[in-house]
């Protein structure tokens, strides 16, 4: 069975995307509260709520075949204050650097590192925070590819995202083309390898994953009739969200009720400028998608419902077990009990059929092929009284 490690693990997700077939031995998240879900759904063996900082090789058994890093986003965002990887929380991108150094000296690197992030670190600071992402991973020892996949293809929810996907020099690059393929390397990716310097060139590798399937599951899918977690908006309160709308996200409510089926719309308030006036306004989408998930550090970063069934229109905020659906999430799995703690827990998570995906077309691949070329190891030989 594969091993891997999970950094910045959050609630789990990237565990939950690997499968069956991969067996965690170690994870690590600074959150106190993320941690605590993380163990009440899979145990508490792995988990060790502590800064990354701290982590020793002594807190690492073994040698794993995948380190997984979804290390935070805040600063390489583009709704962040721009700090990129000097910053505080997206700068924890070192010491997991630190963390790789230490198990390559110690003769335990993995054959591959599997980072990911929103997908403005490509543009961070003009693309060095990229630069100095692959740089860093040269050093080590590693190639790497970069793609973006969006969480759209596989559930309701628009949410690209960039993956780094690295391996040990002298481990097989299956999986890889000699050129950008689409819809994984896009405009932004190709900008971003373009900019990088000869030497990082060098160790690029295109990789290569079939277009996904046409997704099935519909927005309208994923709602609860009932939820536990919110109420239902008032006849008034209803009113009230649609009066805040310009008449072209007007337009799109009267299109959506003539559809002839339940449509269900992502809503989330924006401040916008009319006649030169900040008026704060409500923009829906009837696109099939929700919005992207993010944490609600305010009320306008949490997304809202409007479900309308011919004349019938309701609205309230998206419950917290639709969030955990829109990120691919079993309903068995247990979510906070909190409304801003579970909506923080699945919006700063990374999709599970995104790494399920990622897992079945390329890190199997390459873990299966570097294990065939691993020379078996010999049995020790008995001394001879």
């Amino acid at each position: 069975m594969n091993t891997f490690y999970e950094f910045f693990a959050g609630g789990g997700m990237a565990r939950a995307g690997l499968g069956q077939g991969w067996k965690c031995v170690f994870a690590n998240d600074f959150d106190r509260k993320k941690g605590v879900t993380y163990q009440k759904n899979w145990g508490e063996g792995e988990m060790v709520v502590d800064d990354i900082r701290n982590i020793s090789l002594d807190d690492l058994p073994g040698r794993a075949d995948l380190v997984w890093g979804s290390f935070p986003c805040q600063d390489l965002s583009l709704a962040g204050g721009g700090a990129g990887l000097k910053g505080d929380r997206s700068g924890t991108f070192w010491p997991f650097i630190a963390q790789i150094e230490e198990l390559k000296k110690a003769g335990r690197a993995p054959t591959v590192i599997a980072l990911e992030n929103v997908a403005g670190t490509l543009t961070s600071h003009k693309g060095a925070d990229f630069t100095a992402i692959c740089e860093a991973l040269d050093n080590l020892g590693y190639r790497y590819g970069a793609f973006i996949a969006d969480a759209s293809h596989f559930v309701p929810q628009s949410r690209p995202r960039l993956f780094i996907i690295a391996i040990a020099k002298g481990v097989e690059a299956v999986k890889t083309g000699t050129g950008p393929m689409a819809p994984w390397h896009t405009a932004a990716l190709k900008k971003a390898h373009s900019q990088l310097p000869d030497h990082l060139k060098a160790s690029w590798l295109w990789w290569q994953m079939p277009k996904p399937s046409k997704r099935q599951m519909r927005f309208a899918d994923v709602i609860e009739a009932k939820p536990a977690s919110v109420k239902w908006h008032t006849a008034a309160e209803t009113r009230a969200l649609l009066s805040m709308m310009s008449d072209v996200n007007l337009a799109k409510v009267e299109t959506a009720k003539v559809a002839g089926v339940v449509m269900v719309g992502g809503v989330y308030k924006r401040t916008r400028y009319h006649y030169g006036i900040k008026v704060q306004r409500a923009e829906v989408r009837f696109d099939d998608v929700a919005g992207c998930l993010r944490t609600p550090a305010g009320g306008s970063s949490r997304q809202l419902i409007l479900v309308v069934d011919g004349e019938r229109i309701r609205s309230r905020l998206i419950s917290t077990r639709e969030t955990a659906r829109l990120m691919g999430l079993p309903d068995t799995y247990e979510l906070p009990q909190a409304y801003n703690e579970a909506y923080h827990l699945t919006g700063d998570g990374v999709a599970v059929p995104v790494v399920r995906y990622i897992a079945k077309h390329i890190l199997e691949p390459v873990v299966k092929s570097a294990d065939a070329s691993r020379p078996p190891e010999k049995a020790p030989v008995a001394k001879v009284k």
